[in-house]
């Protein structure tokens, strides 16, 4: 869920690109965090282990939406890709707010794709969340290579649910549609958490400034919220 911090009055939201190893999903942070004004986002940290890693940074989109005298903040991080890393894996996934599952494109890494999807959906069930719950989309990385996949054979492969999500064919070395795809996710959960407001009980909302001084000024809760256009 999303944290309230009162004392900086930002509201942040936590977005977790996951996918198999060597797919992507570090070039995609590296390449986002290059195009942001360096005021507007923190260090890029690097989270090694003996043959993975896991990147994380935050950042206010240039055109952050305000909610309530509140500005959003984002947080990126990826999660390692090999299996042996799973734990790490389930650690960055808590809280989550939305996803960008990053697939490779090539014929050889279908099995990969596949098998990263189904555990992704194993670890949030663990963590009681439904994945018809969480906004997320599907990135089909590495477009440029040759021996790749096409898109239709990846939707059907990754992209079969009763309810299909936005997919998009990405060069992540290059930057091709990797804002797109955060800005789609960034919009997906905004939404969703402006739906959950207006659902949620006055009592609750008038409860949250107290929590949060019990807390120490942060607070997890659901605000308001309209779309986000992120830019480069």
């Amino acid at each position: 869920m999303s944290i309230i911090n009162y004392a900086s009055k930002e509201i942040q939201f936590k977005i977790v690109y996951y996918g198999p190893a060597l797919c992507g999903k570090t070039t995609n942070l590296a390449y986002i965090h290059s195009r942001i004004n360096p005021d507007n986002r923190g260090d890029l940290v690097s989270l090694a282990t003996a043959a993975d890693r896991t990147l994380f940074f935050d950042f206010l989109p240039l055109n952050a939406v305000v909610i309530k005298g509140f500005r959003t903040k984002f947080q990126l991080y990826t999660v390692p890709g090999q299996v042996i890393y799973n734990a790490t894996r389930q650690l960055v996934l808590r809280s989550v707010d939305g996803i960008v599952f990053v697939a490779d494109s090539q014929w050889d890494k279908m099995a990969e794709n596949i098998e990263s999807f189904e555990n992704l959906e194993e670890n949030l069930r663990k963590q009681n969340i439904s994945f018809d719950d969480i906004p997320y989309v599907l990135q089909y990385n590495k477009r440029d290579l040759p021996n790749i996949a096409p898109p239709n054979y990846m939707e059907f492969l990754l992209n079969n649910r009763k309810k299909r999500v936005q997919s998009f064919e990405v060069v992540s070395s290059t930057g091709q549609n990797v804002f797109a795809a955060l800005n789609a996710v960034s919009q997906l959960l905004l939404h969703k958490f402006s739906k959950e407001s207006d659902q949620a009980r006055p009592s609750a909302a008038a409860a949250a400034p107290a929590a949060a001084a019990a807390s120490g000024g942060n607070h997890r809760a659901n605000l308001p919220s309209s779309g986000l256009a992120l830019k480069r």
